[in-house]
């Protein structure tokens, strides 16, 4: 049962949102997709353990889940024609076990989809990262401070609208899709941050969303070659995944200015910067751009040893003029304290609406870096108390109390 479990879990992680994607085009029914999908994990945990692991899991999921469908939709008339499409599903599913070769990946078509007009813009990036990217509404609902209850109840509504919307599952022509680039880069860069930010958990499942990420952030740079966001992103991902085997030593965060250049990527970072050299090239800049210029700034500190201390508080300037997000702000301030402006840091900082930065775990952090600066030693320490009940990565929750123990 073990091996079978594992290579359920191993499938699950690699491939949930190909083969999500993959029956979603055919059925135009993401709803009913993620059920027959779930059903057929369950059949795997009951059958693989008998019978053994199928030469490929995936299509063997597949042909499950399209059986599953098409007993759905005989039982409804309603959703009748949809048999042929599945059949032809099934054909395509018999002929990757035959041939062992993987699945066209239809994921980046999805999330084009999840960002149609017709769904409320605020919804769109969850939905993207529940259906093609994998994450649970928990973990979504945490990212955008919401209760998982109304995450949930929001996700299901927007996939409800999918098929009651008749949104069409063809790939749309390229001035059509510009206007939903933006939710798409987004979607892709939370779920970068998802694993970025788990620090402690397993590797496997960290590098497979940053994997995952960086591969479809490829992907759209080739269906839209002239976006330079699309580049922008691509370098800013590169950029900080080049800097990972560096971030955590033995379950110890390292923060950037500690951390062993030689343990960094040089490979993925030339890769990242010629990113960033395309995206300038197109001649528009955004804040993806801006971000990866900003990564592209302290890598340059520390491999150089170049002080780019004004650099960042301009960069941030800029990225704050463009998208006055709380993560830009909170990043502003702290490139106005790391330029010796510790009181303009806590302007900044008070300057924002306390209602979004309650359950930020980030501004506590840095607030509380910016208190010990200005020698508020009880401030900081309520501060390092908040961003360390908000933490939920060990490594950065054991960094912030060796912090607050230094005050």
């Amino acid at each position: 049962m073990s091996d079978a479990r594992a290579a359920a879990d191993e499938t699950a992680r690699t491939s949930y949102g190909r083969l999500l994607a993959w029956l979603s085009s055919r059925t135009r029914d993401v709803a009913a997709a993620e059920d027959a999908l779930a059903d057929a994990f369950n059949a795997a945990l009951e059958t693989w353990p008998e019978r053994g692991i199928p030469q490929s899991p995936e299509a063997w999921l597949l042909t499950t889940a399209r059986r599953k469908l098409i007993d759905n939709a005989r039982r409804q008339k309603t959703r009748a024609d949809n048999i042929p499409a599945l059949t032809l599903a099934a054909e395509e599913a018999e002929a990757a076990i035959s041939n062992n070769s993987p699945f066209p990946d239809e994921r980046l078509k999805l999330l084009f989809i999840c960002a149609h007009p017709a769904i409320d813009e605020t919804i769109r990036t969850p939905l993207m990262l529940q259906t093609v990217l994998g994450l649970d509404a928990a973990k979504i609902a945490s990212a955008f401070l919401v209760s998982p209850n109304a995450m949930s109840g929001r996700l299901v509504r927007a996939k409800r609208k999918i098929k009651s919307a008749h949104i069409p599952f063809e790939t749309a022509d390229k001035e059509d899709l510009a206007p939903r680039l933006t939710a798409v880069l987004e979607a892709i860069y939370a779920s970068y941050g998802a694993g970025w930010n788990d620090t402690s958990g397993s590797e496997s499942q960290r590098s497979g969303l940053a994997g995952e990420a960086i591969y479809l952030a490829r992907l759209l740079t080739k269906l839209l070659p002239d976006e330079p966001e699309g580049w922008g992103l691509l370098a800013l991902m590169l950029l900080a995944e080049a800097r990972t085997n560096a971030r955590c030593t033995d379950g110890q965060y390292i923060p950037l200015r500690e951390q062993d250049t030689n343990l960094w990527n040089l490979d993925m970072i030339k890769y990242g910067e010629t990113a960033l050299a395309t995206a300038w090239r197109l001649g528009e800049p955004g804040p993806f751009q801006i971000e990866a210029a900003i990564q592209s700034a302290h890598v340059s500190s520390m491999l150089y040893k170049k002080n780019v201390t004004e650099d960042l508080v301009l960069l941030y300037e800029r990225l704050v003029e463009l998208a006055p997000t709380i993560g830009a702000c909170v990043g502003y301030a702290g490139a106005l304290a790391s330029a010796s402006k510790a009181e303009d840091a806590l302007k900044c900082l008070d300057g924002l609406d306390a209602r979004r930065t309650e359950k930020y775990q980030p501004f506590w952090a840095v607030r509380a870096h910016i208190l010990s600066v200005l020698n508020q030693t009880d401030d900081a320490a309520e501060a390092y108390d908040r961003a360390i009940g908000l933490a939920q990565d060990n490594a950065a929750r054991k960094f912030l109390l060796e912090k607050k123990s230094a005050l």
